[in-house]
């Protein structure tokens, strides 16, 4: 029997063992998408315990501990106190066995902290106080934390509303890692919310624009785009709920704006023909910059109304969505395609059974300004687990090119998860070190090793033009 996390954890095979041990485990990380706080990086933040460093935020922690039945008041109210919410995480944590949130949690006591033992009931109060001595290190505040992970770079999540003031601070005083922004133009798209009047009306103060009509929002946005590209933002990332491409003229695209700017009820025709046409404005100035422009779809957000209202978005209440993809997204990158502007573009479903209908699709729209200049995206979110992970990059393996992947990235709140990447790159290096052991690959370790290493950072490095040294 194996060991439980030894240094040859999740790794089967001699040959995936020496990928993982010569290869991966020495590449350092860019962060390419990402929902930490730039101002905690700029202010050097410390964490008070390991309470704030770990469950603060961190809605896949809350909903575990929600499955274990452990009221709310213990799980983010304001009523218990930092120990108790730990100790409640402490307990629920051994009863879940094959959640990823299990290895995750052990990789960060083992890499951060240097603790060996399991975390559990017996060990809470043991571990918790070995955790917080070491956070009260100076070297622990937040970017002794991104130095001691091997972070280049890290790219956050930022709307095009945002003043970037803290990105703007970072490069005063930088910090051992690049911070760039990635345009996140949610807000501008959701016309249906009833403050999206307001959120114009945000932007054309901050362009010291009147924005009257869908094409000066257009424009103001446009303006804000060159100032994130003056920043250094070289991807834009979108959180659709399902693949979409609707045309209409700029007549019927203008009526329809008039109705949002109104807070009138629109239909879904309408907000899907809206939504699609300011997709494709945007993706042509991400084209004109060499943006990657991201797509995350196939989420059913906040279906719980009653804890919505209690709690708000983001906290461990959404679910995956089963709507059908393949002719959306083939629909949208042909529109592009025609119009001669189409970016090199990832798409990440929440749902894994989208796996083969993506990897089929990215293959019909590749082009010559990229290695995989259309990729399938990371294993995301309730996928990104061992299976998920597996299944991901099997599909990809099977249908496209696993050479030219771009490989993981944390989508966290958390400065403690970059150890993410090291669970990705273990399972990456055993699936490719199966596919030797088996007689299906030959053996040709200087090639391997390569492709390892590519997947780690390379590509991900020369994809996204970050030009990492």
């Amino acid at each position: 029997m194996k060991a439980f996390m030894d240094q040859d954890f999740l790794l089967e095979t001699e040959t995936a063992k020496e990928l993982f041990h010569d290869h991966a485990a020495k590449m350092p990380i860019i962060d390419y998408h990402c929902h930490i706080n730039p101002a905690q990086i700029a202010l050097n933040h410390q964490f008070k315990n390991i309470t704030e460093a770990w469950l603060g935020g961190d809605h896949y922690k809350w909903r575990m501990i929600r499955s274990n039945g452990v009221p709310e008041s213990l799980i983010t109210g304001k009523e218990s106190s930092d120990y108790e919410k730990f100790e409640q995480f402490a307990k629920t944590l051994p009863r879940a066995i094959g959640n990823p949130l299990y290895h995750w949690t052990h990789l960060e006591l083992q890499r951060y902290f240097g603790i060996t033992k399991t975390l559990s009931e017996k060990t809470c109060k043991e571990i918790w106080e070995e955790c917080n001595a070491k956070l009260a290190q100076e070297d622990f505040r937040v970017q002794g934390i991104i130095k001691r992970s091997n972070v280049k770079l890290v790219a956050t999540t930022d709307d095009p509303g945002d003043s970037l003031e803290w990105h703007q601070k970072i490069a005063q005083n930088p910090c051992s890692c690049e911070v760039v922004p990635a345009w996140r133009p949610d807000k501008a798209m959701k016309i249906e919310n009833d403050g999206f009047k307001d959120y114009v009306e945000h932007i054309a103060k901050l362009t010291n624009r009147t924005i009257k009509t869908c094409e000066e929002f257009f424009a103001a946005l446009d303006e804000r785009m060159e100032f994130f590209n003056q920043m250094g933002c070289k991807a834009s990332d979108h959180g659709v709920d399902y693949a979409y491409c609707r045309i209409v003229d700029q007549g019927v695209l203008e009526q329809i704006f008039q109705k949002g700017l109104n807070n009138e009820c629109l239909t879904e025709d309408e907000i899907e023909a809206y939504k699609s046409m300011i997709l494709i404005h945007l993706a042509k100035g991400y084209a004109k910059y060499g943006w990657v422009m991201q797509m995350h779809y196939g989420a059913i957000r906040d279906p719980n109304t009653k804890m919505f209202k209690i709690l708000g978005a983001d906290t461990g209440f959404d679910c995956v969505d089963n709507r059908a993809c393949a002719r959306g997204i083939s629909a949208l990158m042909n529109a592009l395609n025609e119009a001669d502007a189409l970016p090199k573009m990832i798409w990440y479903s929440l749902n894994p059974s989208d796996n083969a209908a993506i990897a089929t699709a990215i293959g019909s729209f590749q082009g010559p300004e990229a290695q995989g200049k259309i990729q399938q995206g990371s294993a995301w979110w309730f996928n990104d687990t061992y299976q998920g992970m597996v299944d991901q990059m099997t599909s990809l393996a099977n249908l496209s090119v696993l050479g030219n992947f771009v490989g993981m990235l944390t989508d966290s709140r958390s400065f403690l998860s970059y150890t993410r990447h090291e669970y990705f790159r273990r399972i990456m290096c055993n699936l490719i070190g199966n596919l030797v052991e088996k007689g299906m690959y030959p053996k040709d370790m200087e090639f391997l090793g390569q492709i390892v290493e590519d997947i780690s950072f390379n590509n991900t490095n020369r994809y996204f033009n970050f030009n990492v040294k």
